[in-house]
């Protein structure tokens, strides 16, 4: 067995409990939903289409991390991933990267029209803040995970703009440009769930300032090994159009950095994610575990 075929295996051994957790939590919390029943159902297409959950699992991860509760997380991890899901349906439209496939499946403008798509992420955007200001928490932390994501939010929503329609600062280099992209559309939300997690578990400030360092580096690295996946795997593989962003001119790590530089950056960021956990001894292994898979994921 490859080592690849290894990190998969022993990732949903190690961590499939609780991505089955997070689905039933988030299937509760749809279930209950005041809606129109063709909003839910579109909803429910887009959350349930298979994607991995990374973004609450490292909510959950974190908060442990930092010696808190799992069930101390379930709001702000059920918030990330609305948040993230928002951000692939509006990425999605004609508008936009106008793409027809997510996770395998016809983008959710495709398969219930373009005007559903738009409002499902609205209402996905808006559940997110609901669901962080009634956390089981106090006061001052649910002020503080609300900031959180919503800065994460504007800051995914401007590399998106950077992305897809430019504006640059004056002077960037195409590298500077690209990490600018990268920072903002991918890994701000990553990190922003890794600080959410450690703040619901009433994190230190060494703590959280591990978490945010790691959270920095996982958050980069994801968005790299994006782009080199989408260099290397065939559309079928991971579930969406390939090598769309080389066509339309768009800015990706192996394009600007070369294929060879590209996977070792990805190294050395694994690396640094480990490191930034030292000061979280044997409670930082869980979250190691992952940026280890994240490393090596194949899709």
């Amino acid at each position: 067995m490859t080592s690849t075929a290894t990190e998969r295996r022993s990732l949903g051994a190690r961590f499939g409990g609780i991505v089955a957790e997070i689905d039933d939590d988030l299937a509760r919390r749809i279930g209950r939903l005041d809606l129109p029943e063709n909003l839910r159902d579109a909803i429910r297409y887009s959350l349930f289409g298979g994607g991995k959950r990374l973004r609450p699992l490292l909510t959950i991860l974190s908060c442990e991390a930092v010696g808190g509760r799992r069930d101390q997380a379930s709001d702000g991890a059920a918030a990330v991933e609305m948040v993230h899901t928002f951000s692939l349906v509006h990425d999605d439209l004609p508008a936009m990267d106008d793409d027809h496939l997510r996770r395998g499946q016809p983008t959710l403008h495709v398969h219930a029209g373009e005007a559903m798509a738009v409002l499902t992420g609205d209402v996905m955007l808006s559940l997110a803040f609901e669901w962080v200001a009634r956390a089981d928490q106090t006061a001052a932390t649910r002020s503080l995970l609300a900031g959180e994501l919503a800065r994460a939010t504007t800051g995914m929503i401007a590399g998106q703009v950077f992305d897809t329609l430019g504006g640059f600062p004056a002077g960037q280099t195409p590298a500077q440009q690209l990490h600018l992209i990268h920072r903002l559309k991918t890994a701000v939300l990553l990190r922003a769930a890794c600080r959410m997690g450690a703040m619901c578990g009433g994190a230190s400030e060494i703590e959280l300032d591990a978490v945010t360092r790691y959270g920095e580096a996982v958050g980069m690295m994801f968005q790299i090994v994006d782009d080199l996946l989408d260099v290397t795997q065939t559309a079928e593989h991971i579930g969406k159009a390939t090598g769309k962003d080389s066509l339309a001119g768009k800015l990706a790590y192996p394009g600007v950095h070369g294929v060879q530089a590209t996977r070792g950056r990805i190294r050395q960021l694994a690396t640094d994610a480990r490191e930034a956990l030292e000061p979280l001894g044997e409670r930082g292994e869980s979250l190691i575990e992952l940026s280890g898979y994240m490393a090596v994921r194949t899709r």
